[in-house]
């Protein structure tokens, strides 16, 4: 193998796809990239067996081949080097692949790269949607989903594709987020999977640097494909049974209320500073006024008020800070509308539409 590219198309392509490298697994394969140069093009690829990237490396391929280079040296190599040419030779029969940079020569241990896992082929019924509205789904949902490893259900995102929209559903049991985005055109069959927030997460630091207006979407039974920008990203499917969240979202409410949203979201990131050690968020509405307040032995105490259209008998609420800051960043419009049955119920948060709700579990206050 032998191939010409310059260190910043080396440092790009390796920025995206090296975070897929394992470095616990004792697979050593799995620390590596996979650079393969083929007469019509190179692609480098990476893997932990939950996520698998490929991209192009854009270049010159004077002699076909292909390698497994440890990724965290070779990316540290590409930062290093001086701007310009890069070589990366592989002789045949070797166990060392050479990277060339003006005068200075790394010589790497490198794998065979049929010890490398292989990419699953997808052959089912895939889907275009608008890249922005996609990512945008990511990013307000993927907040909710739960960090827990005992329950992995709750870890991933339930995608739910129907005709016209596809549906992103995520909770850790104390909150719960729903974003619908239109998609670019109908599917004929509605489909779902659990797919690990985490590597929606990943789709979505890729697709932001993306220039590309849709990204593709192929779900499988037990791995999902998603490609954008050239690169494609491949992660195992969660099994498992997704909580019914239709059934926890309350359909009437007992309050309404409508909040400018960056006024409230300044406020809750203001009191919250004194809400330590599981304090909770305080939310009193009474006069026309939501006041938040929060209290700890340590700090202090801390009030802000609000002028909101409440003319009913006072009414408070506790949550907790993290997941009501969270909540309200979601809404990206203003105002925020917050929906309450009971200070012992779940509140709902949202903004002028329905595509996207917020329901967060309450904490009990005590005097």
């Amino acid at each position: 193998m032998r191939l010409i590219t310059t260190k910043q198309a080396l440092v790009d392509s390796l920025g995206i796809v090296s975070r897929a490298a394992s470095s616990r697994s004792s697979i050593q394969v799995l620390a590596g990239v996979l650079i393969d140069a083929a007469s019509e093009g190179t692609t480098i690829s990476a893997t932990d067996m939950e996520i698998s990237l490929r991209c192009p490396l854009p270049g010159r391929v004077e002699e076909p081949g292909a390698a497994v280079v440890p990724a965290r040296i070779l990316t540290e190599i590409a930062r290093s080097i001086r701007g310009g040419e890069v070589v990366i030779e592989q002789r045949a029969g070797e166990p060392r692949a050479e990277i060339r940079a003006g005068d200075a020569v790394f010589d790497l241990l490198s794998l065979p790269a049929a010890d490398f896992p292989r990419f699953p082929q997808f052959t089912g019924e895939g889907f275009a949607v608008d890249r922005e509205g996609f990512l945008e789904t990511i990013e307000r949902v993927a907040p909710a989903a739960s960090r827990d490893e005992t329950r992995p259900v709750l870890t991933g995102i339930l995608v739910h594709v129907e005709r016209h929209f596809v549906r992103m559903v995520a909770t850790d049991s104390y909150r719960l987020s729903v974003k619908e985005t239109a998609l670019e055109a109908s599917v004929a069959e509605s489909m779902e999977a659990i797919i690990p927030a985490r590597s929606l997460t990943e789709l979505a630091r890729i697709g932001g640097a993306s220039s590309d207006s849709t990204i593709a979407v192929t779900l499988g039974q037990n791995q999902a494909l998603f490609v954008v920008g050239g690169t494609s990203l491949i992660t195992r499917v969660i099994d498992g049974q997704f909580p019914n969240y239709r059934q926890l979202i309350p359909e009437n409410f007992d309050y309404e209320i409508a909040v400018d949203r960056d006024e409230l979201l300044d406020a809750i990131r203001r009191v919250a500073l004194l809400a330590q050690k599981s304090a909770p968020l305080r939310l009193r509405f009474s006069n026309n006024t939501l006041t938040i307040s929060a209290e700890s032995q340590e700090l202090g105490r801390a009030e802000e008020a609000i002028p909101v259209p409440y003319a009913g008998e006072q009414f408070e609420i506790g949550f907790n800070p993290e997941f009501l800051e969270a909540g309200v960043a979601a809404v990206k419009e203003s105002p925020v509308y917050l929906r309450f049955i009971s200070p012992l119920r779940p509140g709902l948060i949202k903004g002028a539409g329905e595509d996207f709700k917020y329901l967060v579990m309450p904490i009990r206050l005590t005097d």
